[in-house]
C-alpha cells in the first residue's frame, strides 16, 4: 500500500435525485457545462487530480490544503453568482468537505479515515458551503485572506471521534433573490441607477481638464464595482461634457434615478473637489459635500466621495464587500497623474493620441513600477495599437500588450480590466475555457462595466450559446446608451449564430460601415433568408475591397468552439455565392 498525506475534497451535489426526476436532460447538460466551464478548470488552476467521480459528486486530492481550500471557495463563490438568477427550485448546488491526513492510494483509488472524514463533512455541510476539518483549518487560517466559523466538535456519521469543524464563509452577492418567514420567493431587490456626469474643471488651466476627466472616471469606475449599484458607463456620461444640462431630461435619457454633478480646483498642490447627488426626478439635492485636500489625498477624496454617495441613496443595500472590492493604490501620486492622460488621450482612438498616451503610460510605470493599473492600461493601449494596426510589428506589439497584463495580473490580480484584457486574449488563442474565467473574474470585480458585459456577450455567442450572448450584449447596451458602434456588431453575429437572420440584418445596418467580416454575416443571413440577389450584393462589396479573398480568410477571425455553428456561417457564405 502507499500511503502519504494528502488534501481531500470531497464534493456532491445537493437534490440531484429531484432534479432529475423533474428534467434529467436539462440536468444533466447543465451540470455538464458547470463542469466544463468552472469545476474542472478550477482544479486544474489549483493543480488538483480527480480520484473519482460519480452521478452527482466527485473526490479530488491536492498536494496543499490552501490549494484544496482555494479550489472549493472559487467554486462555491462562481456557482452563488451563476444561481443569482435561478428559481430555487432549479439551482444546482453543491456542498464539500475538506480533511488533510495520511491516506492510501490503490489502483487508482484512495481509501482510508482521511478520505471518509472528508465525506462525512461534505455530507454534514448545507447547500452552498464549504466545511473543513481543524487540521485543514490550522494549515489555511493564517496563509488565506477568509474568515471561517467555528463550529466546534461535530459527531460524523460512522466516525467514533468527533472532528472540530470550520465552516467557510463565502460571498453571498447583492441582489440575490431572498426568501420570506414562508419559504416563498421575494421581489428581487431593484439596484438604484446611477450616472456620474463630468466634472467640471474650475482651474482656469485647459491643461488640467484631464484631471477633471480623469478623477470622475475613476468616481465612475469605484462606484461601479459597487455590486448594489447600476451604474451608467462612462461613454454615456461623457456625451454631457461641457454642456449646460437638466438633470431630469439626463436622469430619463440615460435611465438614471441619481445624478452626480462635481467640479475641481487645483492650485499648485492643493485641490478643491465638491460634489452633489441629486434625485434627476424630483431635481433634488439629497447631498453635496466640498474637500479641500493637498494633492497626496486625493485617494482619501475619492473613498470619502463614493462612501457618502453609497450611504445616501435610498434603498441602498450594504456593501459587505467594499473592502474587498478595492483596488490597490499607487504610490506615486505623478505616476497616477500620466495614467489619468493616457486614458484621456486613450478614448480619442486616433493613432496620434495612441502615440502620445503610450509615451505617458510608460512614464507612469517608470515612476511607480509596481502600479498594476498602469500595466493594465498599458496593455489597454498597445491592445488598441494592435488592433487598428498602429503599428510595424504587429506580432511584437502583441506581445507586449500580453506582457503587460500579465505584469499587472501579477501585481493586483484585483483589476476588472486586467482580467477583461486577459480574457480577450484567450479568445484570440481561442482557449475559450480560459477567457471564461477571466470574463467571470472581471464581472466579480466590476458588474456594470460595459466593456466587460458586452465581451461576456461575444464569449457565449462563440461558445455555442448565442441567445444568451444576444441578451448580454443588450445588457451591456443599456449600461452604456452611447455605446460604441461595434456592439451592433456584437449582437448581430449573436442574432446569426441563433438564426435570427432579419434580426441580424437589422443590427449590423445599424454601423455607419461593414469590414469584410460584418459584410459576410450579412451576406450568409440574406442566403440563409433566400434573398439571393442581397447576398449577391454583399459578397460583391467583399470581393471590391479584397478580390482574393476566400472562406478561409474569413474564418481564420472567427473563434467558434463547436464545429456545427462554423459549418453553419461557412454552409451560409457558401449559399452566398463566396467559396
Amino acid at each position: 500500500m502507499n500511503r502519504r498525506l494528502a488534501t481531500v475534497l470531497a464534493a456532491d451535489m445537493v437534490g440531484y435525485s429531484r432534479l432529475m426526476e423533474i428534467d434529467e436532460q436539462g440536468t444533466l447538460a447543465r451540470l455538464r457545462t458547470h463542469r466544463i466551464e468552472l469545476i474542472d478548470p478550477s482544479i486544474e488552476k489549483n493543480r488538483g487530480t480527480i480520484i473519482k467521480t460519480t452521478g452527482d459528486g466527485m473526490l479530488v486530492e491536492f498536494p496543499s490544503a490552501s490549494d484544496a481550500v482555494t479550489c472549493a471557495v472559487e467554486v462555491q463563490n462562481r456557482m452563488l453568482r451563476r444561481n443569482a438568477d435561478v428559481p430555487h427550485e432549479q439551482r444546482i448546488q453543491f456542498r464539500m468537505g475538506i480533511n488533510l491526513d495520511e491516506i492510501i492510494f490503490e489502483d487508482g483509488d484512495i481509501f482510508g479515515s482521511g478520505v471518509n472524514i472528508a465525506a462525512r463533512l461534505e455530507q454534514s455541510a448545507e447547500a452552498g458551503d464549504v466545511l473543513i476539518s481543524g487540521a485543514v483549518h490550522e494549515q489555511v487560517s493564517s496563509r488565506l485572506e477568509l474568515q471561517f466559523h467555528d463550529l466546534g466538535d461535530l459527531k460524523l456519521k460512522n466516525l467514533s471521534q468527533p472532528v472540530h469543524t470550520y465552516r467557510v464563509e463565502l460571498d453571498r452577492p447583492a441582489g440575490e433573490l431572498e426568501q420570506n418567514a414562508t419559504g416563498q420567493e421575494a421581489t428581487r431587490v431593484v439596484k438604484p441607477s446611477i450616472a456620474v456626469l463630468p466634472f467640471e474643471n474650475m482651474s482656469g488651466d485647459t491643461e488640467q481638464e484631464f484631471f477633471a476627466d480623469g478623477l470622475t472616471e475613476d468616481l465612475l469606475t469605484e462606484l461601479s464595482r459597487r455590486h448594489e449599484l447600476f451604474v451608467i458607463s462612462r461613454n454615456s456620461c461623457f456625451v454631457y461634457k461641457g454642456q449646460a444640462v437638466n438633470v431630469r431630461d439626463v436622469g430619463e435619457k440615460l435611465g438614471a434615478r441619481y445624478i452626480v454633478e462635481g467640479s475641481v480646483r487645483k492650485a499648485g498642490n492643493r485641490v478643491r473637489v465638491t460634489v452633489q447627488l441629486i434625485d434627476s426626478e424630483s431635481d433634488g439635492h439629497i447631498w453635496a459635500e466640498k474637500y479641500d485636500r493637498d494633492l497626496d489625498d486625493i485617494f482619501t477624496i475619492q473613498d470619502e466621495v463614493i462612501s457618502a454617495v453609497v450611504a445616501t441613496l435610498p434603498g441602498r443595500i450594504e456593501a459587505s464587500q467594499q473592502e474587498g472590492l478595492t483596488r490597490k493604490k499607487p504610490s506615486s501620486f505623478a505616476a497616477y497623474e500620466c495614467v489619468l492622460a493616457a486614458k484621456v488621450l486613450h478614448h480619442r482612438s486616433t493613432r496620434e493620441d495612441n502615440a502620445e498616451a503610450t509615451k505617458l503610460i510608460d512614464r507612469a510605470i517608470e515612476l511607480d513600477p509596481d502600479y498594476a493599473h498602469a500595466h493594465a492600461w498599458s496593455g489597454c493601449i498597445r491592445g488598441q495599437a494592435w488592433g487598428y494596426c498602429w503599428c510595424d510589428d504587429r506580432e511584437a506589439m502583441l506581445a507586449s500588450c500580453e506582457e503587460a497584463i500579465l505584469k499587472a495580473a501579477s501585481l493586483d490580480d484585483n483589476d476588472a480590466d486586467v482580467h477583461r484584457l486577459m480574457g480577450a486574449v484567450e479568445i484570440l488563442r481561442n482557449n475559450l475555457a480560459r477567457a471564461r474565467y477571466h470574463q467571470e473574474r472581471a464581472l466579480s470585480l466590476n458588474p456594470n462595466y460595459d466593456l466587460v458585459v458586452v465581451q461576456m456577450g461575444e464569449l457565449l455567442t462563440w461558445s455555442g450559446r448565442p441567445d444568451e450572448g444576444a441578451e448580454w450584449i443588450q445588457k451591456a447596451m443599456r449600461l452604456n446608451p452611447h455605446h460604441p458602434a461595434r456592439f451592433w456588431s456584437h449582437l448581430g453575429k449573436a442574432r446569426f449564430g441563433g438564426k435570427h437572420y432579419e434580426q441580424a440584418i437589422d443590427d449590423f445596418a445599424r454601423l455607419p460601415t461593414l469590414d469584410l467580416v460584418q459584410n459576410a454575416f450579412v451576406a450568409a443571413s440574406h442566403a440563409w433568408l433566400g434573398n439571393e440577389a442581397r447576398a449577391q450584393s454583399h459578397v460583391d462589396a467583399i470581393r471590391a475591397e479584397q478580390a482574393d479573398i476566400g472562406i478561409n480568410d474569413l474564418v481564420a477571425t472567427l473563434h467558434y468552439a463547436r464545429d456545427e455553428d462554423l459549418k453553419h456561417f461557412m454552409q451560409g457564405v457558401e449559399k452566398a455565392g463566396l467559396s
